[in-house]
C-alpha cells in the first residue's frame, strides 16, 4: 500500500508549528508552577503534600465540571488514585505506601477544573493569534543553532591548568568507594572531584559537577536527597528560562523531531479513512508540544477532518485541582484545535499510579466507533518494574496489558534506551556515566557559545535531577528506570502485543533529514524493527510502532510506520521518488 504523500509545503508548515506553540507558553503568566510539577511528578515528598487533602477528597462525592473545548463541549477532567489494595513496593523510605493508600480512598473522584485563569484580559486571544500565524520572530530559535557549536571556544577555558585528572576514573572509583561503605575514601575523591569539576567547564567538567552531587546525596542519605531534588525556588529556572532552553534543544538536537514525527505520522496513517480518532498519550509531557503538527494535518486531511477525541493520562499535581497542568495543556490544544476548524474533545486523568487506570476507564464503552491510537514518549519508563515491586505482573507489564485491552489502531513507543535502570547501585552507576557522558558531551557540541546560559539550565534543573535521582534514590525514590529497548521489545510481546516492521530505506532518510540539518555526529540506526538514535555510536533513544497481536495481519496496519514515515520525510527532503515498502517484520 502506498502512501498517499502531502505537499512538501503541507509538511513544512505542520512540522513548523511547534516552535510559535512554544512561544505561545513563553508568553502565558503563571506557568511556573506547573513546570515544577512537571519536572518532580511523583517525588514522595510532592506526595506527601497531598496528606493534608486526602482526607477532604475521600469524603468528597466528586463534581463533574467541563474543560472548553471546541468546536464539541468537552467532558470533565478525571481524577485516578490507587486503590487501597494497591502494589507493595520496595525501598521506600518515606512512607510513600501508606500515603498512596489514603489518597486511594479518593479513587476515581471527578476533579473540578478552574474557569481558565490566563486569558480573561484578551492577552490569550492575542497571543493564539501570534501563535497561529507563526510570526518569524517566533519560529527562529531564540539563540541560533550552528551545525558544529561552540565546542572548540569551550575547550580554550581548559588550558592554563596546572593539574589534569580522568574525572571519569575520578567518579568511578568514588562510585566503588560508596558502594563498599568506605566513606573516607569516598568523601576524599569527592572533594578531588569537586576541585577540578565545575558547571561551567567542558562536557566532562559538568558532568562530574552533577555527578558529584549525586554520590554526595547517596553518603549523605535520604534527606539529603529529597533536599536536592527539590531546590529552592532561587536556584531553579523559571519556566520562562526552561522552555526558551528547550527551544535551542529543539533547534539544535534532533532526538525530539523524531520522536514527535515517528510518532505523530503513524497516528496519522491509522486515522486514515476514520471518522472518530481517539489518542491516548501517556505523561502528557513537553506541555503538548508533539501535538499542534498533527491536528493541523488531521484538520487538512483529504476528505474532512475527523473528530478527534485526546486523553492525556498523567500525574496528579497536590491540592484541589490534580489535573490542573494537564487540563491546562488541554485548553492549548482545544485552542489549536479551534484555529485549525477541527473537531477535537480533550479529558485529563489524573493518576498516582497508572496502572490503575485501565482500558474501560480510558476509551470507555464507544472504543469501537473510533479508531484508537496510543502514545508515549518516554513515559512508562518510569513506573515501577520487577525491581520495585513484591507483585507479578509488575506495574509497567500492567500498564501495557491496559493498552493491550485498548485495542489499539497503533500503540507508538519511545524509550530512553539504558541500563541504568538496574537495581545494583555499582551496574547503575557505570551505564548512567556512559549514558549522561553522552547527552554532555552532545550539548557541549551542538549548542552555539550565545546559548551557553541555556543549555546550563537544561543541565542543571534536567539532567542533574535525573542523574542525582539514578545516583542517589533506592526503591520508590528512583522515579526514572530505563530499559534496554530488546528488554522492551520482550517486555511489549509478553504483553500480547506484537510490533511493526521499520524499513531500512525509512532508516536512510531520516538519517539523510539529520544530517542535513543537524550535527554530524548524530546516529540514526535501525535494529530489530526500532528506530534508533544516539550520538557517536552510543545508542540513547529508540523507536517502535506495535499493534494487538491477533490484529497485525492487516497489511494496512503493518505499514502504518513505514509508508506515514517515508512520506513526511520525502516531502520533507523534496524527494523525487516513492522508497520501496515491505510489510516484512
Amino acid at each position: 500500500m502506498g502512501p498517499a504523500a502531502p505537499p512538501s509545503e503541507a509538511a513544512a508548515a505542520a512540522d513548523d508549528v511547534v516552535l510559535p506553540y512554544i512561544s505561545r507558553i513563553l508568553m502565558e503568566e503563571d506557568i511556573d508552577d506547573d513546570m515544577f510539577f512537571c519536572l518532580y511528578p511523583d517525588h514522595p515528598a510532592l506526595l506527601e503534600a497531598q496528606q493534608p487533602f486526602a482526607q477532604i477528597l475521600s469524603s468528597s462525592s466528586g463534581i463533574a465540571g467541563e474543560v472548553n473545548s471546541a468546536p464539541m463541549e468537552d467532558s470533565a477532567a478525571l481524577m485516578m488514585q490507587g486503590s487501597g489494595n494497591g502494589r507493595g513496593r520496595k525501598g521506600s523510605k518515606h512512607g510513600g505506601d501508606e500515603l498512596e493508600a489514603e489518597v486511594g480512598r479518593a479513587s476515581k473522584l471527578m476533579a473540578t477544573p478552574e474557569e481558565e485563569d490566563d486569558d480573561d484580559d484578551g492577552v490569550g486571544e492575542m497571543l493564539e493569534k501570534m501563535m497561529l500565524n507563526g510570526d518569524e520572530e517566533m519560529n527562529a530559535p531564540r539563540v541560533p543553532a550552528e551545525k558544529n557549536g561552540g565546542k572548540a571556544a569551550r575547550r580554550k577555558r581548559r588550558q592554563g591548568k596546572g593539574e589534569v585528572v580522568d574525572l571519569r576514573e575520578l567518579l568511578m572509583s568514588c562510585a566503588q568507594a560508596v558502594a563498599s561503605g568506605n566513606r573516607r575514601s569516598a568523601g576524599e575523591l569527592l572533594e578531588q572531584i569537586k576541585r577540578h569539576s565545575s558547571p561551567t567547564g567542558d562536557a566532562t567538567e559538568r558532568l562530574a559537577h552533577y555527578f558529584a552531587d549525586g554520590l554526595e546525596a547517596r553518603l549523605a542519605g535520604a534527606a539529603s536527597l529529597e533536599h536536592r531534588l527539590l531546590a529552592s525556588a532561587e536556584e531553579r529556572a523559571s519556566a520562562m528560562e526552561l522552555l526558551e532552553a528547550y527551544q535551542v534543544f529543539m533547534a539544535a538536537c534532533c532526538f525530539k523531531w523524531v520522536a514527535f514525527t515517528f510518532a505523530n505520522m503513524a497516528i496519522l496513517r491509522a486515522a486514515e479513512g476514520r471518522s472518530k480518532v481517539h489518542i491516548v498519550d501517556y505523561g502528557g509531557q513537553y506541555h503538548g508540544l508533539q501535538w499542534p503538527s498533527l491536528l493541523q494535518r488531521l484538520a487538512e486531511r483529504e476528505g474532512g477532518p475527523p473528530e478527534v477525541r485526546m486523553t492525556l493520562v498523567g500525574h496528579p499535581q497536590p491540592g484541589f485541582r490534580p489535573a490542573r497542568r494537564l487540563e491546562r495543556t488541554g485548553r492549548r490544544l482545544s485552542n489549536c484545535a479551534r484555529a485549525f476548524g477541527l473537531p477535537f474533545k480533550f479529558r485529563a486523568v489524573a493518576a498516582a499510579r497508572w496502572e490503575t487506570v485501565t482500558a474501560e476507564d480510558v476509551v470507555g464503552v464507544d472504543h469501537d466507533e473510533a479508531a484508537v491510537v496510543v502514545n508515549d514518549v518516554l513515559s512508562l519508563g518510569t513506573l515501577m518494574d520487577e525491581s520495585g515491586v513484591f507483585d507479578d505482573p509488575s506495574p509497567r507489564d500492567t500498564v501495557l496489558g491496559s493498552i493491550r485491552d485498548m485495542r489499539p489502531a497503533v500503540f507508538v513507543q519511545a524509550v530512553v534506551n539504558g541500563a541504568h535502570g538496574a537495581p545494583f547501585f555499582p551496574t547503575r552507576f557505570r551505564e548512567a556515566l556512559f549514558f549522561f557522558s553522552a547527552l554532555f558531551d552532545m550539548l557541549d557540541a551542538t549548542t552555539p557559545e550565545e546559548g551557553s546560559h541555556l543549555r546550563a539550565v537544561l543541565e542543571r534543573d534536567v539532567l542533574r535531577r535525573a542523574a542525582v535521582g539514578v545516583i542517589a534514590g533506592e526503591g520508590a525514590e528512583r522515579v526514572e528506570r530505563p530499559e534496554t529497548y530488546r528488554r522492551w521489545q520482550a517486555r511489549n510481546r509478553r504483553a500480547g502485543l506484537r510490533q511493526v516492521a521499520v524499513e531500512a530505506d525509512v532508516v536512510e532518510a531520516v538519517r539523510r533529514r539529520v544530517r542535513r540539518r543537524h550535527h554530524e555526529e548524530f546516529v540514526i540506526e535501525e535494529d530489530a524493527g526500532w528506530l534508533l538514535q544516539g550520538w557517536k555510536g552510543r545508542i540513547l533513544y529508540a523507536h517502535s510502532a506495535w499493534v494487538v497481536a491477533e490484529d497485525a495481519t492487516s497489511v494496512g496496519e503493518l505499514t502504518v510506520v513505514t509508508t506515514s514515515l517515508v512520506a513526511i520525510i520525502l516531502s520533507a527532503a523534496s524527494a523525487q521518488d516513492e522508497l520501496p515498502l515491505s510489510t516484512n517484520e
